[in-house]
């Protein structure tokens, strides 16, 4: 007879979906990927019906048909409403006797660290910082861009670079390399043409993520605004993690601040030697590091925390996920 699922993990993300069913001892039964997971796009119910599929291919492969437990961090849920909100469509679905549901954020930061207490600082597409301790305190941010403080993340990159570049090219603003940078990457001569192609959607809209490496890659070369740049997001990650470590009364000791998400695990050179400077500065205690572990990880071990697995559980699964 087959081990029994004890944990249903769930990362859901803008882009991607992945599933894990463990039993009680850290086991993998098995994995799967799916689409990604767009509530505010599509709906609750058609983005949970896009998720069951990628649980029912984890669950077929595992040889079960439900857990014991649903451990899913998932993307869009920023506020606790909408964690109620999507708990409820979860549980409708009767995957698991228990269900938690937790902002993505919280599986990055699961994922980096020995036991529930830190801080993490996600920069993707856009900027999130949320801190646990093991008591079940948090700390977190709405996250949901300019309206609620944030600045920063791949899209707002771009959207600055281009900004200046614009401005360089008119004559508004001072002198940039990123006038020709960000037009070439798309084979353009000039920041006009790639205004209009981008106005006029010959260049897709989502296409404009390209342009936060050519930001860096100009950061590099010793541009002074592009730098600028690179230096803004070093400070926003730095407040944002010691706010985080202010409320969670965690900023005199010693404490993980991770670091995740693609901008900020490319580790470019100048934007985490600028965060390791600030930190050193405002949070002297805070050990800071790129997460690169999986975060379905982060939600098999918060879910393995629920069930008060034993820690043999939690090392076992490390070692699964272990590159």
């Amino acid at each position: 007879m087959g081990m029994t699922a004890r944990v249903l993990a769930v990362d859901a993300g803008n882009s991607k979906t992945d599933v894990a069913v463990v039993a009680a001892d850290g086991t993998v039964l098995a994995t799967a990927r799916g689409g990604g997971f767009r509530p505010p796009t599509v709906g609750v119910e058609r983005a949970v019906d896009s998720l069951a599929e990628t649980v029912r291919e984890a669950f077929a492969a595992a040889g079960v048909t439900s857990a014991d437990h649903v451990s899913a961090c998932l993307a869009n849920a920023d506020f606790p409403v909408e964690e109620e909100q999507l708990a409820a469509a979860l549980h409708a679905r009767a995957w698991g006797t228990t269900v938690e549901v937790r902002n993505d954020t919280f599986a990055i930061l699961r994922a980096g660290v020995t036991e529930p207490r830190g801080v993490a600082v996600v920069c993707g597409a856009g900027i999130n910082c949320v801190g646990m301790r093991p008591d079940g305190r948090t700390a977190r941010f709405p996250a949901l861009g300019r309206i609620s403080g944030d600045w920063g993340g791949g899209w707002g990159l771009a959207e600055e670079a281009l900004w200046h570049a614009a401005r360089a090219e008119d004559g508004r603003g001072v002198p940039t390399a990123l006038t020709q940078a960000l037009p070439a990457h798309f084979g353009l001569p000039t920041m006009y043409a790639l205004i209009e192609a981008l106005h006029l959607e010959r260049i897709a809209p989502a296409r404009r993520h390209e342009l936060t490496p050519v930001l860096f890659t100009t950061a590099a070369s010793g541009d002074p605004v592009a730098r600028g740049l690179v230096d803004r997001l070093a400070d926003e990650v730095v407040t944002m993690a010691t706010v985080a470590l202010t409320r969670l009364d965690l900023l005199a000791e010693e404490v993980p601040v991770l670091l995740g998400g693609s901008v900020l695990a490319a580790r470019h050179p100048q934007l985490i030697d600028g965060i390791h400077e600030l930190l050193a500065s405002r949070a002297p205690k805070a050990v800071p590091n790129v997460v690169t572990a999986p975060p379905v990880l982060g939600a098999a071990l918060l879910g393995l925390d629920a069930v008060q697995a034993p820690p043999t559980a939690h090392t076992h699964l490390r070692q699964h996920f272990a590159p």
